[in-house]
């Protein structure tokens, strides 16, 4: 089933992986996380990951045509993508690329906020059956800036979380964490920690961490490395069993060890 983004608006609507090489993405994460692949709606350089028959992420070899970083983005549904360019713009935020149409699904834009941290927005048809957050779902969202409330503030007014609109997303502070609750349930959490500039330690940098849950977290991070990737370092905030990890091409995201996981 689809529904339309502005009915889910300012939740995390989809995860997307920038890739070089297609194949090469699908065979490392396939090994890593057990995920099947299906090709997308969008042409022979896109492909949809599979878990267990659901729908978790996409992949685009289109790194290089878009001029973008190898890197792992998380999309929010809003209603009007160019309103909600024109917000980002006139709150300090930069666009990097968009709004682009993907006829006849929708429009997508990629952008960062005030801190760097890059994001994408959605306007269009999304999955009902996607899902991230808390529980089963098979990944969460992390904000790792330097103030959470600032950013709270900021994709507040540029996504409309809080908003009366019974579409909107709530925000609630606790133990020192912005979390953002779609229909209850929590979807993404905002930590306030120390952050670094520039190149020498990208995985340090203000950022949206996307997280994987495994079971094993020894066990998918031996097979990570086994395929080309590699850890990022010094890159753990909060507690809990997991790692941040390099894919071969260097997009990073971070292994979460679940005992919901299948």
């Amino acid at each position: 089933m689809v529904l339309m983004a502005a009915d889910v608006s300012g939740a995390p609507c989809w995860l997307s992986l920038v890739a070089r090489d297609l194949r090469a993405a699908e065979h490392f994460y396939g090994a890593v996380l057990g995920w099947t692949f299906r090709q997308a709606g969008f042409g022979r350089a896109f492909s949809v990951a599979e878990h267990d028959g659901v729908p978790v992420a996409g992949i685009g070899a289109v790194a290089g045509e878009l001029a973008v970083p190898v890197a792992w983005t998380a999309y929010f549904a809003v209603g009007d993508a160019d309103v909600v360019v024109a917000r980002v713009r006139e709150r300090g935020g930069t666009i990097g690329v968009g709004p682009v149409s993907y006829p006849p699904r929708g429009r997508a834009a990629l952008m960062a906020d005030r801190e760097g941290a890059t994001f994408g927005i959605w306007e269009g048809g999304v999955l009902s059956d996607w899902s991230v957050g808390e529980g089963a779902a098979p990944a969460w969202l992390e904000l790792h800036t330097r103030n959470a409330f600032d950013a709270a503030v900021f994709y507040g007014e540029v996504l409309g979380w809080g908003d009366t609109d019974a579409n909107s997303c709530d925000v609630s502070y606790e133990e020192d964490q912005v979390v953002l609750r779609r229909a209850g349930e929590p979807v993404a959490r905002l930590n306030s920690g120390p952050v670094e500039e520039g190149a020498a330690k990208p995985h340090l940098r203000p950022r949206w961490l996307v997280h994987f849950k495994v079971r094993d977290l020894e066990a998918a991070t031996a097979v990570a490395v086994e395929h080309g990737g590699g850890v990022a370092t010094d890159a753990e905030w909060g507690g809990g069993r997991r790692i941040t990890l390099r894919d071969p091409e260097g997009a990073l995201f971070t292994l979460d060890e679940s005992p919901d996981s299948s």
